[in-house]
């Protein structure tokens, strides 16, 4: 039942992260790494052709052996979380909305710019 759950949390995570190669507003490199973990706790064979991949096989083994973030993937990131924010600005979105949107979106830049790069 464990390894079932951690398969769909892994194939859900792939499939929104695949989706923002092309869609930009969802975040590509945390879902794939999140994929691997999840494949790594319910199918070595998946995590192994997770790992071997052309497209996310890098992002995971920088994330792994250094906790690094590829500086074009850090500025690709913190664009996109700018231009979700001047979205909702221009959307009209609550006060409210907007200072939430704003801290989250903050503090996950920062956490991605103090990645050391790869």
């Amino acid at each position: 039942m464990t390894r079932a759950f951690w398969f769909l949390v892994g194939f859900a995570a792939l499939v929104v992260g695949a989706i923002g190669v092309v869609l930009p507003l969802l975040p590509t490199t945390p879902l794939v790494i999140l994929a691997a973990f999840a494949f790594g706790k319910s199918s070595t064979r998946v995590e192994s052709w997770l790992l071997t991949s052309r497209t996310f096989g890098p992002l995971i083994s920088d994330w792994r052996e250094n906790g690094a973030i590829a500086p074009r993937i850090k500025v690709i990131a913190c664009t996109m979380m700018a231009v979700v924010f001047v979205l909702s600005l221009v959307l009209g979105a609550s006060a409210v909305v907007l200072t939430i949107q704003a801290l989250c979106l903050t503090g996950a830049a920062a956490f991605v710019l103090s990645r050391p790069g790869s």
